[in-house]
């Protein structure tokens, strides 16, 4: 018989939970707020078989666009062919967690406005932005004493002395 074509085929180890993962989710999966335009993981929970999204979308990540009661709008590019469509799919909280896409983003942006804040008091104007890494320093090569090696001549009198 030829293989199955199902919404949920080839998902048995895509699905499945963690070995410590497994039983009751804790309940920070539903008291978690969501906003509009916040990035998130769509991760699917196999425990939990409503609002599961399609298996092409576990793994990515996408942007909220909306917010309902159980489930969350969810924008996620997705290739179709030759060009990139913008996906809109609703999941709901169970298969949705928190991005860390944009976390050294944000980490940067506070530290460049405390870099800001005290250069503004020191009275000098700095410049925040990423500098790509230049070339290695140069340095001169020492060099070494050469030393000259030459073969011994071979003496076939002498070899034949020693014998066998």
């Amino acid at each position: 018989m030829p293989a199955g074509h199902g919404v949920r085929s080839r998902t048995r180890d895509l699905f499945a939970r963690p070995l410590q993962e497994e039983g009751i989710h804790p309940l920070t999966t539903y008291l978690r707020t969501y906003k509009v335009g916040e990035h998130v993981d769509i991760k699917v929970n196999g425990a939990v078989h409503k609002g599961m999204p399609h298996k092409f979308y576990h793994g990515r990540t996408g942007k909220v666009w909306n917010v309902t009661k159980r489930a969350i709008g969810v924008e996620v590019n997705k290739q179709v062919g030759n060009r990139i469509i913008r996906k809109r799919i609703h999941v709901r909280v169970e298969h949705v967690q928190p991005s860390r896409c944009t976390e050294e983003f944000r980490q940067r942006k506070i530290k460049n406005d405390q870099l800001k804040a005290e250069a503004k008091a020191c009275g000098e104007i700095i410049s925040t932005k990423r500098q790509p890494e230049g070339p290695k320093p140069g340095f001169m090569v020492e060099a070494a004493t050469l030393e000259t090696v030459t073969p011994i001549p071979y003496d076939v009198v002498n070899d034949l002395k020693g014998g066998y």
